[in-house]
């Protein structure tokens, strides 16, 4: 039977703005307040998916959120129609109703871990929503993340879906930023990789001093257990907390793999040798054949990975068995990690070819081709299980440019944040959105 990895690309929402919010995400911290551009930022995005479309990789869209979120304003004491809520916000609290108006859900990777059939104890493709309980602005995502990702995956035969863990910091998840699979084939049993920053109930653990960790190492024991992955089916690795310090809030802006391989920074874990080791060793006696590729701190800083977003990238695995490496334009500008690209692709690896994207948009929000994306491992009656409404075509690529030209705005700013006319601009659009997806009613405003 075939099997896929399958990328699903959050569709950036009407209310990408840059508000700055995320402490610990240098490019998120640098642009903040300047001026974004919506409709070119899902323009952008949607460019990416057809590209990989074209290129024969199945590639799916994963709906934004609706924002403002009027109710979590509620939550915190605001009342009064939807548009005395955001006017009262915006003169009170101007920063909660940034957060409210935040579209990061925008990066899927965050949304939820995705354990394929073949390594769960039911055979069925499981997946946790993340709690993302590191920052509020992130934190009210889960539940219409689960409500959308059911509308996805609906068929219980083939999909189990688990509620976010409890959201205090002991447990915080930040879904599949945090975590890796490596396998022979896709539709084969592999092992999962859980990178954790700390331990929330273990003090021997070292921590980062700057930043947050964002990821427990109790969060990931958790999705691992819900999902019912055996001992010899998963590694837990610890970040290194020195590149946390440095800005590397996720594991996936210094490292990512694919297949048999993994492609990290050489400061990225603690104890690298002992976990690639333990890697090899599981994936041997699962017929597969590890390999590593561990970029030198003299030819790439971690600063240099940081601002390009280097490893933040889609490694993507070709019919001749060769990898791809989709990188952001910002790899390209930089030229101590364009000049190691050049070296790595002329060096006979497994990494053949690299495509640099456009995506500043989103790279000046903090989030490159890596956040962009929810990787879901497939069997071929699985995909066919999937909602066929979220996989992209042709046609649905030219649809969904058509909803972006006719409902996003081509500038927003903090100060626009606060007209009630927005809200209803997000609510039209995503109402007929769920319609061209065929998801429902996945939004607050449909259901309640």
């Amino acid at each position: 039977m075939k099997s896929f990895e399958v990328n699903f690309d959050g569709l950036v929402g009407p209310t990408h703005n840059y508000g700055g919010l995320s402490f610990g995400n240098v490019a998120s911290q640098s642009n903040s307040q300047q001026a974004s551009n919506p409709k070119e930022a899902a323009l952008q995005g949607l460019d990416k998916m057809k590209a990989l479309m074209d290129m024969g990789f199945v590639q799916g869209v994963l709906a934004p959120q609706e924002r403002p979120d009027v109710g979590a304003l509620r939550s915190l004491g605001f009342s009064g129609t939807d548009a005395e809520v955001i006017k009262r916000a915006a003169k009170e609290a101007m920063p909660l109703l940034a957060a409210s108006c935040s579209a990061s859900s925008m990066w899927v990777a965050n949304a939820a871990t995705v354990s394929p059939s073949a390594d769960t104890a039911d055979g069925r493709v499981h997946f946790t929503a993340a709690n993302l309980n590191c920052k509020f602005h992130r934190s009210i995502e889960h539940p219409t993340t689960s409500r959308v990702l059911s509308a996805m995956f609906a068929d219980q035969q083939h999909f189990a879906h688990h509620a976010a863990l409890p959201a205090v910091a002991q447990f915080g998840d930040e879904g599949a930023a945090n975590h890796t699979r490596f396998c022979r084939e896709y539709g084969e049993a592999g092992v999962e990789f859980f990178v954790y920053g700390r331990s929330a109930f273990d003090s021997r653990y070292p921590a980062p001093q700057k930043y947050p960790a964002r990821q427990t190492l109790e969060a990931s024991q958790a999705v691992a257990r819900l999902h019912g992955l055996s001992e010899e089916g998963v590694v837990f690795a610890q970040q290194n907390p020195s590149v946390i310090d440095q800005g590397v809030f996720h594991n996936d802006v210094i490292a990512v793999g694919n297949g048999e391989l993994l492609f990290h920074h050489q400061d990225a874990f603690l104890n690298t040798e002992h976990m690639l080791d333990e890697l090899r060793r599981k994936l041997a006696a699962r017929g597969a054949q590890f390999q590593s590729i561990s970029v030198p701190r003299d030819q790439v800083a971690v600063d240099d990975a940081v601002r390009s977003y280097l490893f933040n990238s889609q490694l993507l695995s070709r019919a001749d068995g060769s990898m791809l490496l989709i990188v952001p334009e910002e790899c390209r500008t930089n030229p101590r990690v364009w000049h190691y690209l050049q070296s790595l692709t002329s060096a006979g690896g497994p990494i053949r070819e690299v495509k640099v994207f456009d995506l500043k948009q989103s790279m000046q929000n903090g989030g490159g081709p890596a956040c962009l994306r929810l990787r879901v491992a497939l069997k071929e009656t699985e995909l066919a299980a999937v909602n066929p409404g979220v996989i992209m075509t042709a046609p649905l690529y030219d649809t969904l440019t058509g909803w972006v030209n006719k409902h996003y705005r081509d500038a927003l700013r903090e100060s626009d944040l606060a007209d009630p006319q927005l809200l209803l601009e997000c609510r039209t659009a995503l109402d007929e959105l769920t319609q061209i997806l065929k998801l429902g009613s996945v939004y607050p405003f449909q259901i309640n």
